[in-house]
């Protein structure tokens, strides 16, 4: 019976099994939030060089706050998942 992280032991273990649903949402969350800061620093080249506008001003900050309200827990949580997945490695789990 093979103790690396297979599709059968993650499927047994209610831990891995949450920890695989985490590294899921946190890597949908990594794509949205860069893509979203993507679109801030091109609406913000758009409005930089037609002129700035309330409005283009208003999207970029929009941009900003939700690419970064995604973009930090959804770091901290890839790098946890990781380093919980290297500790049972160490420890031969």
């Amino acid at each position: 019976m093979s103790t690396n992280s297979g599709s059968s032991v993650d499927g047994d273990d209610p831990v891995r099994r949450r920890r695989r649903q985490v590294e899921r949402w946190t890597l949908l969350a990594n794509r949205i939030g860069y893509l979203v800061l993507a679109l801030a620093m091109a609406l913000f080249v758009i409005a930089f060089a037609v002129g700035f506008s309330p409005t283009m001003a208003t999207l970029v900050v929009a941009c900003l706050v939700v690419s970064f309200v995604l973009l930090a827990p959804s770091i901290v949580l890839g790098y946890a998942v990781k380093a919980a997945d290297r500790d049972d490695a160490e420890r031969g789990l």
